[in-house]
């Protein structure tokens, strides 16, 4: 408890400047119910409370996207995480934060200049050929440099910003603070997981600062992928790379997205729709390490029809089992089993089956819609994207990984309607499916499952004896425990803890007062304006402290 008050102390600054910039964008009463205006004042801050009636009148998505990118870095990465959220927030939140932009004023010369002598042991003039001062681009997390080698080859320098850590770690220890109050002061919220989201986004941004993690993901699908000859990823130079700067290969091609450039350079759009959907699909469902992140920036085109990925900071990881839900999913949903899908739905948000019954007739209204249709034939991102919804109006998450899985899948099929406006999704996903389905189901997985089945049950029949013994052990000497978890019980003990404190304080000025009562009959002794001096302090301190307990008693109930 010390250490996080000693930690809120530390942060405060930062806490007013956040609490601040959500009371002018009109959530206010988000601050309040917080407690985060009674602590802020407890610190003499004042918070703004006029000039917001023109950002109140906003619609509420488009407010928290303008407060996410004023509240800085961390946020704006934060609501880049929210935006692969398909199954926790509607269309048009997820539209608001894919606006969020990473571009920011680019560090002057001088820091860029320290922070590659930092990390490189020496100057950018002579650890490059050429190293052009002005950036290439500049993002919340690092900014991108051209640069030439000795060797002639022509690189990107990616460096972190001098100072992004510290500023990414106080804001992390505020949103986990936030996270606790939110599923505590706001059972609203509770559907969205905030403490669950925290922790991923707080991995995704430690895989983001590590500029060396990014190469590795890189070389990682290099190595996946090795036989695909259409797929470029650029070279890393690791003799330069650490994790606050990395050197990679320039690839100079045209934006996917720049479809004029496309054509007037007799590039085939169809073909690359095509290309681009396969590789990524071959990522998700043969290897399970993918970009999480195929928008047009980046993805280019280079001769001959090929493709560069770049900028491997946010991956997406499906183990075995994961791949295998998914196709199980995706295989109830083609043979209309209402009943599976609605149980593979529940194991993933972790829930109970509480309110199956309207789950499954959800389930089999959004069958009935797909009824018929072949797997080749299938619109997979309309299917999904009313799974989302689905689970939105029942209230269940889905996993982080699946979240992204699917938020992938609708940003890959919309980049190659834009390519290739015939382009069908799942027809180029059909073989990888079907051969994820044969993989799945073939004899030797399935003998393979049968024997860690039965080494399974054999462990857990071996050890019934000695797990029973121990059981009735405990109970005979009297120290079986039963380990309870309730909702709030921690924030019910400190309220105890506070009222104990109170009373405590109420009987020693009790004592107080009845003590200097005493001294005030016992004659002789120091006196002051004909009374007793001690009887007198007493009474004194006793009337000081007890103006203190009322006004403590009532600050706190009109913080409230």
């Amino acid at each position: 408890m010390l250490v996080e008050r000693l930690a809120a102390t530390r942060d405060l600054g930062r806490l007013q400047e956040i609490a601040s910039i959500l009371i002018r964008h009109g959530f206010g009463d988000v601050v309040r119910r917080l407690g985060l205006g009674r602590l802020l004042r407890r610190a003499g801050s004042v918070l703004p409370t006029g000039g917001l009636e023109a950002l109140v009148e906003l619609p509420a998505p488009v407010r928290v996207r303008c407060a996410l990118e004023q509240m800085g870095p961390t946020f704006v990465k934060l609501g880049q995480v929210l935006a692969t959220r398909v199954d926790l927030f509607p269309p048009d939140w997820i539209a608001e934060f894919g606006k969020l932009q990473n571009q920011v004023p680019a560090v002057p010369w001088e820091q860029v200049h320290a922070a590659l002598v930092a990390a490189l042991g020496t100057g950018p003039d002579e650890a490059f050929a050429r190293f052009e001062r002005k950036p290439l681009a500049a993002a919340s997390i690092a900014q991108v440099h051209r640069a030439v080698l000795h060797d002639g080859s022509e690189v990107v320098v990616k460096i972190r910003r001098p100072g992004i850590r510290r500023v990414v770690e106080a804001d992390m220890r505020l949103l986990q603070r936030g996270a606790r109050a939110l599923e505590t002061h706001l059972p609203e919220l509770r559907q969205f997981q905030p403490r669950a989201m925290v922790r991923q986004f707080r991995a995704s941004l430690a895989r983001e600062l590590d500029l060396a993690a990014e190469c590795r993901h890189a070389e990682r699908i290099v190595a996946d992928l090795a036989d695909c000859t259409d797929l470029v990823v650029p070279r890393v130079h690791w003799e330069f790379t650490s994790e606050q700067v990395n050197v990679q290969d320039f690839l100079d091609g045209i934006g996917v997205g720049e479809v004029e450039a496309l054509d007037a350079a007799g590039l085939d759009r169809r073909l690359l729709a095509r290309r681009g959907a396969r590789m990524v699909l071959r990522m998700m469902f043969s290897t399970g390490l993918f970009h999480a992140d195929p928008h047009p920036g980046n993805v280019l085109v280079l001769p001959d029809n090929r493709i560069g990925l770049i900028d491997f900071g946010m991956v997406g990881r499906l183990g075995d089992q994961r791949r295998a839900e998914v196709v199980a999913l995706l295989d109830a949903l083609v043979r209309r089993d209402a009943e599976r899908v609605a149980d593979l739905l529940l194991d993933w948000s972790r829930r109970p089956g509480e309110g199956e019954e309207l789950l499954l007739q959800d389930v089999d209204n959004l069958l009935d819609r797909f009824h018929g249709v072949p797997l080749g034939q299938l619109d997979l991102s309309a299917m999904l994207l009313d799974v989302t919804a689905l689970l939105r109006a029942n209230q269940l998450v889905l996993p982080a990984d699946l979240a992204l899985l699917v938020k992938v899948f609708v940003t890959l099929e919309g980049l190659g309607r834009k390519l290739d406006p015939d382009f069908d999704m799942a027809a180029e996903a059909e073989p990888f499916l079907r051969d994820a389905m044969t993989r799945q189901y073939s004899p030797v997985r399935l003998a393979r499952e049968g024997m860690r089945a039965m080494g399974d049950t054999a462990r857990l029949l071996a050890s019934l004896p000695r797990d029973l013994r121990r059981l009735v052990r405990s109970a005979r000497a009297g120290s079986l425990k039963l380990h309870v978890d309730i909702d709030h019980l921690q924030r019910f003990g400190a309220q105890v803890e506070h009222s104990a404190n109170r009373l405590t304080v109420g009987v020693v000025l009790a004592a107080l007062i009845v003590g200097s009562s005493i001294a005030l009959t016992v004659k002789g002794g120091p006196t002051l304006l004909g009374l007793p001096l001690f009887g007198l302090l007493g009474f004194v301190g006793a009337a000081i402290a007890g103006a203190w307990l009322v006004f403590s008693i009532w600050r706190s109930g009109g913080g409230k």
